[in-house]
C-alpha cells in the first residue's frame, strides 16, 4: 500500500507558495521604498520581538547560517537599523538590538506585512489556520525526527 504522500508533491506546492508571498512581499517593499529585502525585514521583525539576542539565536529562529546573518546585520547596522552591543556576561559575545530608526522602520513596513498576509489568506477561516499550523508543525517535527 502507498503512502498519500508518495505521489503529491506537497513540497513544491509548500515552496512555490513561500516563493509567491516572499515575490510580493518585495515587491511591495520595492514600490513603496522601504530599502529592505524581506529577509531583512524578517531579521528586523525578529529582533522587534527578541530584543538582544545572540546572531546565533537570531540564526536559529530565521534557519539561516550564522555568516549569512552576520554579513545581514553588518548591512542593517550600516543602514542604522540595529547595533550589536557587547554581552556584560560575555565579551566575546554580541547582542542585536534594533535601533530607534530600526524600531521606526518596523513600525512603518509592519502594516504592509499585514496588508499581504491578510490578501493571502483571503475568506479563510480560524479553524482552516487551526489545521493549517497543525499540518504544517506535524510536517515540521516529522522532519525534525
Amino acid at each position: 500500500m502507498t503512502h498519500p504522500s508518495d505521489h503529491r508533491a506537497y513540497f513544491f506546492k509548500i515552496d512555490t507558495t513561500i516563493k509567491k508571498i516572499r515575490n510580493a512581499l518585495q515587491k511591495q517593499f520595492n514600490e513603496t521604498g522601504f530599502d529592505l529585502t524581506v529577509d531583512q525585514w524578517v531579521l528586523i521583525d525578529h529582533l522587534y520581538r527578541n530584543p538582544g539576542i545572540s546572531q546565533n539565536v537570531l540564526a536559529d529562529l530565521t534557519t539561516k547560517d550564522a555568516p549569512t546573518v552576520t554579513r545581514m546585520i553588518d548591512l542593517l547596522c550600516k543602514k542604522g537599523l540595529t547595533e550589536r552591543r557587547m554581552a556584560e556576561d560575555d565579551r566575546r559575545k554580541f547582542l542585536i538590538f534594533l535601533t530607534p530608526e530600526g524600531q521606526a522602520k518596523y513600525d512603518e513596513v509592519l502594516p504592509t506585512v499585514v496588508d499581504i498576509r491578510r490578501k493571502g489568506w483571503g475568506d479563510l477561516s480560524e479553524e482552516d489556520y487551526r489545521h493549517f499550523v497543525r499540518i504544517m508543525d506535524s510536517i515540521y517535527n516529522n522532519i525534525s525526527e
